[in-house]
């Protein structure tokens, strides 16, 4: 587990801009069981992270048709929220950084880790635009 001093600036990375914490397996139930669109980022301590999955998650919302919910939780330091999302994001293995949108509770595009390191922002940021142009 991470201390909370050095993932603070990290978490509020995406906080600071309407991201929901989930921290228990409760609250990431919740969250999935709401009507409408939620994206899931899975935020990690990684470079990845900070250069490439945080800003993509952020770039993509400028979009005009976005997710209903935006929620994360963080490998490393909330487990069991994170054990929780994974267990809906199957068949995709663990993985983080990752995002995954659902509907209505139904996982309909995922991003793992491959799919983000060593990618420009912009260029997660347009996956998930055509996702949300898609689904939301």
């Amino acid at each position: 587990m991470y201390p909370a001093e050095l993932v603070k600036p990290m978490r509020e990375d995406l906080t600071s801009v309407g991201f929901e914490e989930l921290h228990t397996a409760e609250a990431v139930d919740a969250a999935l069981a709401k009507k409408g669109t939620t994206l899931v980022v899975v935020n990690s301590v990684c470079g990845c992270a900070a250069a490439n999955a945080r800003p993509g998650a952020k770039i993509s919302l400028q979009n005009d048709k976005k997710p209903d919910h935006i929620v994360t939780v963080f490998a490393g330091v909330d487990k069991e929220a994170v054990d929780a999302a994974r267990a809906q994001m199957i068949p995709f293995p663990p993985s983080s950084p990752s995002m995954a949108l659902f509907k209505d509770g139904e996982l309909v595009h995922m991003l793992e880790r491959h799919h983000i390191e060593g990618r420009p922002a912009e260029l997660i940021a347009e996956n998930l635009v055509d996702a949300y142009n898609e689904h939301c």
